[in-house]
C-alpha cells in the first residue's frame, strides 16, 4: 500500500527534491507541496522515496 510522503514546515526550498522524484509530484512554492494524490512514494522507481534520501533537512516524511 503506498501512504505518499509529505513535506513538512521545516522545508527550506532548496529544491534538491525536485529533480529526484520520478512522478512529477512535488511542485515548487514558498515551501514545496507534494500531491499525494501523484506521489507513489518512489515504489516501481526506486527502493526507497527518493525526496526523503536527499533532503538536507529531513523535511519529507510519511503522510
Amino acid at each position: 500500500m503506498v501512504v505518499a510522503i509529505k513535506i513538512t514546515q521545516d522545508c527550506v526550498a532548496c529544491g534538491v527534491c525536485l529533480p529526484e522524484c520520478p512522478v512529477n509530484a512535488i511542485t515548487e512554492g514558498e515551501i514545496y507541496v507534494i500531491d499525494p494524490s501523484v506521489c507513489v512514494e518512489c515504489k516501481g522507481y526506486y527502493d526507497s522515496p527518493k525526496c526523503a534520501e536527499v533532503c538536507p533537512v529531513d523535511c519529507c516524511v510519511p503522510a
